[in-house]
């Protein structure tokens, strides 16, 4: 006869998980982005997408409902999300007033974002692109945006924020965008600090380039030369040869106007390249000091050694 599987969960730890509250969860954002074909939907869903926003273009409005299902059940990582609707839909497009209603029933909070622009400057915009208005049919420009502004009258007029791209550059809707609808959120700055040896060439995607073959290099020390920028062994020596702390100071305070003039102009993504001779020792070691300077002024930033392994 068998033994009896020994108990080895201590009693009562089931009562005391059922009593535990699951943590809170905070109620997920929602915003609709709609508006005039040609008025910069397009562009503000790019921003939002800068700014970590789960960003769905095109979805017919009876699938905005399940989708928020989606980002409401637990696990779910997804806490902002927006949604590109508009005539693009077709015959799907009316059914987004059933769908709004859907939510507000469900005690899901949404907003709209209309944006909006002259029929003057749609219709240059559409002759600049040269495409069609997706309600012209077989008419002139100047029709499709009549008509549309006849299926969308009922949802302008439920905008929580209404845009008017008319003036705008991208640059300035862009800092529309973020000052309606992304009030509270940080400025998404992204840098990637990346260490690379000059002697496999530079990299392609590189912003700024900071050479550090100006100081001693580990390779001609044997305990060193098997070692990375990576190590503890490495990353010392580097930092205490003569210049190697002041040029990081100096260089990650020389970056501060340009890395604030970066965001002023919607340039989001910054490469940041430190370059030795074989992308082994100096550049790894300052291009991780270089990254954690940055950090705490609290900039967001990766780092990565393209070259290490090469050798």
């Amino acid at each position: 006869m068998s033994e009896p599987s020994p108990i080895t969960v201590p009693q009562g730890i089931a009562a005391i998980e059922a009593a535990t509250p699951a943590p809170d969860r905070s109620d997920p954002e929602v915003l609709i982005i709609t508006g005039m074909s040609g008025a910069g939907r397009t562009r503000a869903a790019g921003v939002l997408e800068d700014l970590d926003w789960f960003v769905v273009d095109n979805l017919p409005p009876l699938m905005i409902v399940p989708l928020v299902d989606l980002m409401t059940k637990a696990g779910s990582s997804v806490e902002r999300l927006a949604v590109v609707v508009d005539v693009r839909g077709r015959e799907y497009f009316p059914e987004l007033t059933e769908a709004l209603g859907h939510l507000r029933s469900g005690g899901v909070t949404y907003r709209i974002l209309f944006l909006d622009a002259s029929d003057e400057v749609l219709v240059r915009r559409f002759e600049s692109v040269r495409r069609p208005h997706p309600l012209q049919g077989g008419g002139r420009i100047l029709d499709g945006i009549a008509a549309e502004r006849r299926v969308l009258a009922s949802i302008a007029e439920r905008a929580d924020v209404v845009l008017d791209t008319t003036g705008l550059s991208v640059h300035d809707l862009a800092k529309e965008v973020r000052d309606a609808v992304a009030a509270g959120s940080v400025d998404a700055l992204r840098i990637n600090v990346v260490a690379f040896g000059f002697k496999y060439g530079l990299p392609l995607d590189a912003d700024h380039v900071a050479d550090v073959r100006f100081l001693a290099n580990p390779y001609w020390i044997s305990e060193l030369r098997h070692l990375t920028g990576q190590d503890e062994a490495v990353r010392s020596y580097v930092l205490g040869r003569p210049g190697a702390t002041e040029f990081v100071e100096r260089y990650v305070a020389a970056l501060e106007p340009v890395l604030a003039g970066y965001l002023a102009e919607e340039k989001r993504y910054v490469t940041i390249a430190v370059g030795c001779t074989g992308g082994k020792h100096r550049s790894v070691a300052l291009a991780g000091e270089i990254a954690d300077r940055l950090r705490a002024t609290g900039q967001r930033v990766t780092v990565t050694a393209r070259d290490l392994g090469k050798e």
